[in-house]
């Protein structure tokens, strides 16, 4: 009796459509993207049945999401994604897997991932087969890595809507608060009402004698991008020795932006909104309690993966 081929159970069949639709939305996108994004946008362009709209009962979340987040995993061992402070990157080989096709690809990122796993942990890697209602039977290491990168993103987007709900001042007066727990002097602070120029100035010593002397820029333009003229706009502005430019959004810069700040002869340090919360989870504790107020942050300590 010839032995039928083994299906590919539900699991596995939900990982090959949502991590190659992910790669595709990438790609379509310059090749980054908030991970929330690419969910939002997997959310719109698939189909998704009741099993995959499911809800985990240990976890709240929903099945299909899950997923994602677990067999991108196997993408950035292989080299095909990575991700940074809840952004999602492809890379070249990403771009190139994809050519092999849905379930190929799929495939490929998942014995990458083994033949990783098996070098790190120096033995033979098992052969692991996918469990037909659920991913515990996984990997441990692998599904830690998942529900810690889903955690990540949501922490992130929290608190970027907290920045999105501020007003141009309020936000001013955070990265005013960003750079007196980074050891500055901010004698100039830009007053409500004021339109145009320099919004704040800081230096390392409080009589601003020490070079250097930084003029600061801050646009709350959230879910924008900031154009060159602007950058150009600053570097305009610095005009004496020992000054350099510093320029913070809410939003993030346009490329042509980012070439200008590296090729200009005057440093000009440029500030996304991602960049942002992450300076100001690392300089947190160096805040006063009344700078802390401006956006607080709970600190929660979750078991972590060996890499």
């Amino acid at each position: 009796m010839v032995n039928e081929l083994k299906q590919p159970s539900k699991t596995t069949k939900t990982g090959v459509k949502v991590i190659f639709e992910a790669l595709k939305v990438l790609k379509e996108h310059n090749g980054e993207l908030p991970g929330k994004v690419v969910i939002d946008k997997l959310r719109e362009r698939l189909d998704f049945n009741e099993w995959e709209t499911s809800i985990y009962e240990k976890t709240g979340y929903v099945r299909w999401e899950s997923l994602l987040h677990f067999f991108t995993i196997d993408c950035v061992k292989a080299g095909y994604l990575r991700k940074n402070k809840g952004i999602w990157y492809l890379t070249k080989e990403g771009e190139k897997a994809l050519k092999l096709g849905p379930e190929k690809l799929f495939e490929t990122a998942r014995m990458l991932y083994r033949k990783w796993k098996a070098k790190k942990d120096k033995e033979v890697a098992n052969n692991q087969n996918d469990s037909e209602d659920d991913i515990d039977s996984n990997d441990s290491t692998q599904l830690q890595r998942a529900k810690l990168d889903k955690i990540e993103e949501q922490a992130i987007e929290g608190i970027k809507e907290y920045i999105y709900q501020m007003n141009p001042y309020d936000f001013q007066d955070l990265v005013a608060a960003l750079l007196r727990a980074m050891d500055y002097h901010t004698p100039f602070v830009s007053p409500k009402g004021r339109d145009g120029g320099i919004d704040i100035i800081a230096y390392r010593d409080p009589l601003g004698a020490t070079d250097p002397r930084i003029k600061v820029q801050v646009k709350h333009r959230p879910n924008s991008t900031i154009p060159v003229s602007d950058i150009r706009g600053l570097l305009g502005l610095l005009n004496k020795s020992g000054e350099i430019g510093l320029f913070v959004t809410s939003g993030t810069f346009t490329n042509e932006s980012l070439k200008s700040s590296r090729e200009s002869h005057i440093h000009v340090k440029l500030i996304d909104i991602d960049d942002f919360i992450q300076l100001w989870k690392e300089f947190y504790n160096n805040l006063t309690d009344e700078d802390k107020n401006k956006m607080p942050l709970h600190q929660i300590c979750f078991l972590g993966v060996n890499e």
